[in-house]
C-alpha cells in the first residue's frame, strides 16, 4: 500500500472522518506541483535575499538578520524533506524524492532516505515511549530560567555542534563501511559544494558562513520552538486532536519561525499526506465543524513558550534534573 493509500485508509477509520466526505478528502489529498515548487523557491529566494542583504550593507545588524531568515528558511528545507518523507511534496514519485533530497535534505546535512522510516515511527508511535522524537518534549514545562539556558545553548551554538558531532558520525564517520552512509556523505557535500560555489561566482564565498552559522545557532532555536509547540504539554497521547498541536502562527511568525505551513501540526497529525499548501484549509473544515472545541489550538508561539516555560522556579538541583531528558536528542529535527 502506498503511503497516499495508507493515509486515505487511515482517514476512513478514523472517527473525524464521519465529517469529511469522500471528494472532500480527495480534494485535500490533491496536489498543486506549482505550488510545492513555490515553496521551494520562497525558501531558497529568502535564503539568497538575507545573503545578499548582508554583501551590499555588511555590518552586526544585517548579519543577526540574516542568521534569523536564514535559519528559519533552513527549517523550511527540513519541513519541505519532511513532507517528501510523506511522499507528499510532489505528485511525481521521482521528483519528490529528487527534491526531497537534493534541495531540502542534503544542504541542511539530513537524510531523506534514512529519515523516512525513522519519521514514520513517530507517526505511529506519538506520544508513547517508543516515539523516537519524545527526547525533545518531555521536560516540560520547565522554569523559565531553565527555558532560557536552552535558548542560549541554541544561540551560541552549543546545541548545533552536538547535532553535528552526531551527523558527521552517521555520515562521512561511516562513509566507508556503509554505502547509505556514503550516499548521503557525497549528497551533503556536493550540496553544500554547489552552495559555496554558487556564492563563490557571486564573488562573496564567505557569505557561505551565514549558512553554517545559521545551521548551528538560529535554526537550533526555531527547531526547539517549534517542536515544542507540536507535542510537549499535550494531555491525552491517545487522542489524535489532543496528543499534537497546531499553532497559528502571526506573519513575523511565519518568516522566522513557522515556514511552510509546519504551524498545522494536528491536522497533518489526522492525516499525513495532505500537502502542506491544504493545511490551512483543513484546519478551517474542522474548526466549521465543530472538532476543535476542545483540541490542542493556540495562536501564537508566545502563548506556547509561556505555557512551557509556566513551572514555578525550583532548587538548583532539581531543575537540573528536569534538563536531564533532553540528552538523548532525536536524530533528526522531529514534526
Amino acid at each position: 500500500m502506498t503511503t497516499s493509500a495508507a493515509s486515505a485508509e487511515e482517514a476512513r477509520g478514523a472517527p473525524w472522518r464521519e465529517a469529511f466526505t469522500r471528494d472532500e478528502i480527495r480534494e485535500l489529498l490533491a496536489f498543486q506541483d506549482w505550488r510545492a515548487w513555490l515553496s521551494v523557491a520562497t525558501n531558497w529566494g529568502l535564503v539568497f535575499a538575507a545573503m545578499a542583504v548582508v554583501a551590499v550593507w555588511p555590518n552586526p545588524l544585517t548579519v543577526v538578520a540574516a542568521l534569523f531568515v536564514i535559519g528559519a528558511r533552513q527549517l523550511g528545507c527540513a519541513v519541505l524533506m519532511h513532507e517528501a518523507s510523506h511522499r507528499a511534496l510532489f505528485s511525481s514519485r521521482a521528483v519528490n524524492d529528487f527534491v526531497g533530497q537534493w534541495l531540502a535534505a542534503y544542504p541542511v546535512w539530513s537524510d531523506l532516505e534514512a529519515y523516512r522510516p525513522y519519521h514514520l515511527r513517530h507517526h505511529a508511535k506519538t506520544g508513547s515511549a517508543e516515539d523516537p522524537d519524545l527526547g525533545l518534549v518531555t521536560p516540560f514545562p520547565i522554569t523559565r530560567t531553565s527555558l532560557r539556558r536552552k535558548v542560549w545553548r541554541d544561540l551560541s551554538g552549543q546545541t548545533g555542534w552536538k547535532f553535528a558531532k552526531g551527523g558527521w558520525k552517521r555520515t562521512f564517520g561511516r562513509a566507508g563501511q556503509d554505502p547509505n552512509a556514503r550516499r548521503a556523505a557525497i549528497g551533503m557535500a556536493v550540496s553544500n559544494g554547489v552552495l559555496l560555489a554558487i556564492l563563490t561566482v557571486a564573488g562573496h564565498p564567505a557569505l557561505y558562513l551565514l549558512w553554517v552559522g545559521a545551521w548551528l545557532t538560529t535554526n537550533t532555536l526555531v527547531t526547539r520552538i517549534r517542536a515544542i509547540a507540536e507535542h510537549a504539554m499535550t494531555p491525552d497521547p491517545d487522542d489524535p486532536l489532543r496528543n499534537t498541536r497546531t499553532t497559528l502562527p502571526r506573519w513575523w511568525e511565519r518568516l522566522l519561525v513557522a515556514p511552510n505551513r509546519v504551524g498545522f501540526h494536528l491536522e497533518h497529525h489526522l492525516l499525513m499526506t495532505v500537502p502542506h499548501y491544504n493545511l490551512p484549509r483543513m484546519h478551517r473544515m474542522l474548526a466549521e465543524r465543530g472538532l476543535l472545541e476542545n483540541a490542542c489550538v493556540d495562536r501564537g508561539y508566545g502563548v506556547v513558550l509561556a505555557r512551557a516555560a509556566s513551572r514555578p522556579e525550583a532548587e538548583p538541583a532539581t531543575d537540573a534534573a528536569a534538563e536531564r531528558p533532553e540528552a538523548p536528542a532525536p536524530r533528526y529535527p522531529p514534526f
